[in-house]
C-alpha cells in the first residue's frame, strides 16, 4: 500500500481492513480465535478490543503464511479436530461461507481442504487444516518464490498424500485480496453495494445506490429517501428524512420529517422534526435546531441553538449563538463571535425577535423577546424586550452629484 502502517491496519468502508476477516472468523462455530501479527502489534491488539476472545500471537520475522501458522504452534499442538486459516485482507469472505468451507472440509475427511472462488483457478481466499500432522509438515518446509517465504499452498501440496479437498466459494468475488489501493477501491465498493442492498431490502429508498455511501453503524427509519451522490456516516435519521442529492451528514441525529436539501453539509448536528435545510448550508458542530426550523441556501450556523419555528433564509453566519423561538432572521446577518481572543463571544436572541437584512450582532449581547432589528444595523449592546433598534446613518441625497463621480467611457475602437 506504500504506507509506513501494516496493510491491515488500512481503513476499509469506515473500518481497519482486518476487522472483517476477524469478523467472519469470529462469527463461525469454533472454540478459538487467534490473529496473527507481526509489526505494529499494539495497534492490532486496539483494534482486538472488540474481540474479548481473541487471542493475539506475535510472527517474529515476517517469512511467509505458513509460518504465521506456525507460529500457533504452543497455541494448537496436541489439540484434536481442525485449524481454519483466513488470510488479514481477505475483506469480502463472509461467515456463511468459512461455515460451508469447514463443514465440507469435515465431512471429506481431507487433510487440508483448500477454499478457492467460483469459476477461477486463483489462489485460495481460506484453507482449512486437520490439526494432527500439520506442524511436522510446516516445519519440513522449504522457503520457496520471490522474496522466499514458506507458504500455505505449499503445505497443502505436501499435504496431498494425505487427501487434500478443493472447496469453491458460491459468490465468485469473496476470494479477491488487497494488495494496492485499486485493490482497496475494488473491495470497499462490494462492500458499500451489499450493505446498500440490504439498506434498500429493508426499506431505505436509494435513487442511486452506486454513488451512495452509508456507514454501517448508521440507524435510518421508515420511509427515508436518500438521494445520488450521498454521504452519511454514523448518524441517525429519523422516519420520512429525505437527503437530496450531494448532501454529507457525519455525526449527526435528524430528525423525523426533515428535509436537507442539495448539497447540505451536517456535521455533529441534532434536528428536530420537520427541519428544512440548503440548498447548500453547512451546518458545523454544536448544532441544535429544534422542530419546524428552517435554514436556507448558503447559511453556515456553528455552536448554535435555534428554537422551534426560527427562519435563517439565506447568506447568514450565525455562530456561538442561543436563539429563541420563532426568530426572524434576514439575509446577511452575522454574529460577529470573534474578539480576536481565544474565546468566542456569544450571541443571545429572545423568542419573537425580528432581524432585518444585513445586520450584525457584534457579541457578547443579547436581545430581548419581541426586539425589532432594522435593516443594515450594527447591535454593539443589549437590546431590551419589545425594543426598536437601527444604528444605520441618515441616507443623505444630492441631486446631479453622480456626475462628479463618474468617469468619461473611452470610444468604442473601430471594428
Amino acid at each position: 500500500m506504500m504506507s509506513a502502517a501494516s496493510k491491515l491496519l488500512t481503513p476499509v468502508f469506515f473500518r481497519p481492513m482486518i476487522a472483517f476477516a476477524l469478523d467472519a472468523a469470529a462469527s463461525t462455530p469454533h472454540r478459538s480465535v487467534s490473529l496473527v501479527v507481526g509489526r505494529d502489534e499494539k495497534a492490532f491488539r486496539e483494534v482486538c478490543r472488540e474481540y474479548p476472545d481473541m487471542l493475539v500471537v506475535r510472527q517474529e520475522s515476517p517469512l511467509g503464511t505458513a509460518d504465521a501458522v506456525r507460529a500457533l504452534e504452543s497455541v494448537l499442538l496436541g489439540q484434536d479436530g481442525d485449524v481454519l486459516v483466513v488470510y488479514g485482507d481477505a475483506v469480502l469472505l463472509t461467515p456463511r461461507s468459512l461455515g460451508e468451507l469447514a463443514a465440507a472440509h469435515a465431512a471429506s475427511g481431507a487433510a487440508c481442504t483448500v477454499g478457492r472462488a467460483a469459476y477461477s483457478d486463483g489462489e485460495a481466499g481460506a484453507f482449512c487444516f486437520r490439526i494432527a500432522g500439520l506442524f511436522e509438515v510446516l516445519r519440513g518446509l522449504a522457503p520457496t518464490g520471490v522474496p522466499a517465504e514458506f507458504r500455505l499452498a505449499d503445505a497443502a501440496a505436501a499435504l496431498a498424500d494425505a487427501v487434500v479437498g478443493d472447496y469453491r466459494f458460491s459468490d465468485p468475488v469473496e476470494t479477491i485480496d488487497v494488495d494496492d489501493f485499486r485493490g482497496l477501491g475494488l473491495v470497499e465498493g462490494i462492500l458499500r453495494q451489499r450493505h446498500n442492498d440490504a439498506r434498500m431490502r429493508e426499506g431505505t429508498a436509494l435513487q442511486d445506490s452506486r454513488t451512495t455511501l452509508i456507514d454501517p453503524r448508521c440507524r435510518i427509519g421508515r420511509d427515508v429517501r436518500i438521494e445520488a451522490g450521498c454521504t452519511v456516516i454514523n448518524s441517525s435519521l429519523g422516519d420520512g428524512v429525505v437527503l437530496e442529492n450531494f448532501c454529507r451528514v457525519v455525526d449527526c441525529e435528524i430528525g423525523s420529517g426533515t428535509l436537507l436539501r442539495q448539497g447540505t453539509c451536517a456535521e455533529k448536528t441534532s434536528t428536530g422534526r420537520e427541519c428544512r435545510v440548503g440548498p447548500y448550508a453547512r451546518l458545523r458542530s454544536g448544532v441544535v435546531l429544534a422542530d419546524d426550523v428552517w435554514v436556507g441556501n448558503f447559511v453556515e450556523i456553528k455552536e448554535s441553538s435555534l428554537g422551534a419555528g426560527t427562519r435563517a433564509a439565506h447568506l447568514s453566519f450565525i455562530g456561538d449563538a442561543q436563539i429563541g423561538r420563532n426568530v426572524n432572521i434576514g439575509c446577511g446577518f452575522v454574529t460577529c463571535n470573534s474578539s480576536g481572543r481565544p474565546l468566542k463571544q456569544r450571541t443571545v436572541i429572545g423568542d419573537d425577535v425580528f432581524i432585518g437584512s444585513d445586520s450584525q450582532a457584534i457579541a457578547p449581547v443579547t436581545l430581548g423577546a419581541g426586539s425589532f432589528v432594522a435593516t443594515g444595523t450594527s447591535v454593539t449592546e443589549d437590546v431590551p424586550p419589545d425594543s426598536f433598534v437601527i444604528s444605520r446613518g441618515r441616507q443623505v441625497t444630492k441631486p446631479g452629484y453622480a456626475k462628479k463621480y463618474r468617469k468619461a467611457k473611452a470610444p468604442l475602437a473601430p471594428g
